[in-house]
């Protein structure tokens, strides 16, 4: 049985969400603000379990984070345990894409559709890339973040609907641009089923020469920023202030880790990531 009192002490929150929009936009920030976006376990050959014990287990008990898959996964058990009526939704992840490579991504991203207030919101702890508020699924529907980005959704003739951010490069992972609006990943609106889930997530652990099978990715929401590790490349931004370099030195490596994003790895695990 999901623990959300233990969830909800995982994510310091002292109190209980209010079952409306107001609520859900506590209850997801928080979410990000305390659990990291990490891919490390792909990294260690560990592969990712998404089913419910499995999940709880790493990101709440055992205190690690994890990617979409795994975010997603705990944030719907809670909001089922919330009485939040929800369904899990797929998306093609659009950032970083060359788009005169004229390739779609394949279904490798995964959110919630909530209703609360008598309307669908899509809200997300689960991208890596950036952090949006939740959104009602309407077309032209904006949000401001709080690193001052904005975020929208339009309808596309091809993709159906489409998130886009307009805000500075510096509070994203790295693949982000404040020149104009940036497509951050397009859904169908179609409800994922299990199945779906399952095949997204084996792919996304699993397939030779992509983001989450190359390269050692966390990052973390700060209150008025954003921190982001790629490899040895660090990347932090917080109420306008900016500190970026590379890391050279596996004891400062882990430090970072444990220090900025909560990620306790051992001095062996350190060295297995392979990124010195």
């Amino acid at each position: 049985m999901f623990d959300l009192d233990a969830y909800l002490t995982r994510i310091d929150m002292p109190a209980r969400p209010t079952r409306d929009a107001a609520g859900l936009a506590r209850l997801q920030r928080a979410h990000r603000l305390a659990i990291p976006f990490e891919n490390l376990d792909v990294i260690l050959g560990r592969g990712i379990a998404i089913d419910s014990e499995a999940v709880f287990a790493k990101l709440v008990t055992t205190r690690r984070g994890g990617y979409c898959f795994e975010q997603n996964r705990l944030f719907g058990d809670a909001l089922s345990a919330l009485g939040f009526a929800h369904q899990p939704l797929l998306a093609r992840v659009w950032l970083g894409v060359d788009p005169a490579e004229d390739a779609v991504p394949p279904l490798t991203h995964t959110f919630s559709l909530v209703e609360a207030d008598g309307r669908a919101w899509i809200a997300d702890p689960g991208f890596g890339g950036a952090y949006s508020p939740i959104l009602p699924l309407e077309e032209g529907a904006e949000a401001e973040a709080p690193d001052g980005a904005r975020f929208r959704l339009i309808r596309d003739a091809a993709h159906g609907w489409v998130l886009e951010r307009h805000g500075p490069a510096a509070s994203t992972d790295g693949r982000g641009s404040h020149d104009g609006w940036q497509a951050q990943y397009s859904f169908s609106g179609e409800p994922a089923v299990a199945a779906d889930l399952a095949m997204g997530n084996l792919w996304a652990s699993t397939a030779p020469g992509t983001r989450f099978t190359t390269l050692r990715i966390a990052s973390i929401v700060l209150p008025h920023g954003f921190a982001s590790l790629t490899d040895a490349h660090y990347r932090r931004v917080a109420a306008g202030t900016e500190n970026a370099g590379a890391i050279t030195d596996p004891r400062v490596y882990r430090m970072r880790l444990s220090l900025m994003f909560g990620i306790d790895l051992s001095v062996e695990e350190v060295a297995a990531l392979g990124v010195f």
